[in-house]
């Protein structure tokens, strides 16, 4: 049985960012919405910064990974290395399975 606070991802996971835009202070980057990449890392659980930011507790604790993106992904007009990625931390509600079998 799952809970809250198990991971709903894994090292390796491919995952897509939520392409979405509400407002208020949103700490995911919005060139990277909308991207595939895949987890690097489980980096534990946080507090939201993006509830934080209005003075709010920032609970419940939200699980943040490192997740590694090709540039090309992300930067369509990239010119560097065809191997180059990037790393980005990002909060796992704003992250989504690529595949059913993680549905």
């Amino acid at each position: 049985m799952s809970s809250e606070q198990d991971p709903r991802f894994a090292v390796g996971n491919q995952v897509r960012v939520i392409r979405s835009n509400p407002p208020g202070h949103r700490r995911t980057p919005f060139y990277i919405r909308g991207k595939t990449g895949v987890i690097e890392r489980d980096c534990g659980r946080h507090r939201n910064p993006e509830e934080l930011a209005y003075g709010w507790t920032g609970e419940p604790l939200k699980r943040l990974y490192r997740v590694r993106f090709m540039q090309t992904e992300v930067w369509p007009d990239y010119s560097g290395n065809p191997t180059d990625t990037i790393d980005v931390d990002i909060y796992e509600h704003w992250l989504t399975p690529t595949t059913a079998a993680y549905l």
